[in-house]
């Protein structure tokens, strides 16, 4: 049997333990008494022993299940104490853990600015940064796997999820510094889009973001490469395979000899947001999120523009391709 179901099974135990009669029990569980009696005789199966002496006009416990009844009450109680110190914790924010998702930088300057604050503000939860790679554009979210998470839209909107732009930052051209782009003050999308690009192994709405397909026009786009990390990117680059957009704050992280970052004109600007599961929400999520939405209002982000509370709709995918 599952954890559950025992629970189940051994609260439709004591019930009739404590009526002594059938009929009563299985209105107080609100089910049938068939079925309850059923449940009862499985319980017994899977024990290997007795619990109750049957007759035609009472039901009385043996010794076997006045061991049961005792231990079952104990428990229900544990688990009951349980559930309840676990979600007063949830509430209050006082303990347990947050697991916060983010790729590359993250929020850039910005993210440890955020920790610092949060772990002030509560000290007794214990903070658990989790990378992704680009494969995943939800930042574990969507699995669960995190409570919540900086993420770079656009996204497909689902209606577990719930964001809130906290800057945005130009898009530069990463390329070689043997190229001859190195030496531009600055392109426009217009100037690459016969050179090959480096793709991000992602859904296709977030690497076509990336790859600006929107902002090429007739255009379709050559690949040289793809891959599903930061560093990886930049090794492809750096090998003349191909050259790609990325957020400004990437220079500052993930400079090194042979690469070079390029101002590009007239390229929709790339948002970073807090985002968090609406259907899974508890005090911690929401003191985390009040914290880095005050600090984004504070522009700490070197050329990035704060951004707290503006729409997303010009940056997410709405419907599934």
């Amino acid at each position: 049997m599952t954890d559950a179901f025992e629970l189940r099974v051994l609260r439709y135990f004591v019930a009739v333990a404590e009526e002594l009669h059938f009929g009563r029990a299985a209105t107080r569980l609100h089910i049938s008494q068939p079925s309850l009696s059923v449940q009862i005789r499985k319980l017994e199966h899977t024990l290997g022993a007795q619990l109750l002496q049957r007759t035609s006009r009472r039901v009385e416990l043996t010794p076997a299940g006045v061991v049961l009844l005792e231990e079952a009450h104990r428990l229900l109680v544990g688990v009951e104490r349980l559930t309840a110190a676990t979600r007063r914790a949830a509430a209050n924010g006082g303990g347990g853990s947050l697991v916060v998702g983010f790729q590359a930088n993250a929020a850039a300057e910005l993210t440890p600015r955020i920790l610092a604050a949060f772990q002030a503000r509560c000290p007794q939860v214990q903070l658990e940064m989790r990378s992704h790679d680009f494969a995943d554009p939800y930042v574990g979210l969507s699995t669960g796997s995190v409570d919540v998470a900086f993420i770079r839209p656009p996204v497909l909107v689902q209606s577990w999820l719930s964001m809130e732009t906290l800057f945005v930052e130009p898009r530069v051209l990463v390329t070689s510094s043997e190229s001859p782009l190195a030496t531009r003050d600055r392109v426009t999308v217009e100037d690459v889009v016969d050179q090959p690009f480096v793709g991000r192994r992602a859904p296709e709405y977030w690497r076509d973001f990336w790859l600006a397909v929107d902002s090429r026009g007739p255009h379709t786009v050559r690949l040289g490469a793809e891959v599903v990390s930061v560093d990886e990117c930049f090794e492809a680059i750096l090998s003349r395979r191909g050259v790609a957009f990325t957020q400004a704050s990437t220079q500052r992280y993930y400079d090194r000899p042979g690469l070079a970052f390029v101002p590009v004109e007239g390229l929709p600007p790339s948002p970073v947001a807090i985002a968090w599961r609406n259907d899974m929400e508890a005090q911690p999520v929401r003191d985390f999120v009040d914290t880095a939405r005050v600090l984004a209002a504070l522009d700490l982000v070197p050329s990035a523009t704060p951004a707290v509370g503006t729409p997303l709709a010009a940056t997410i995918a709405a419907v599934a391709r």
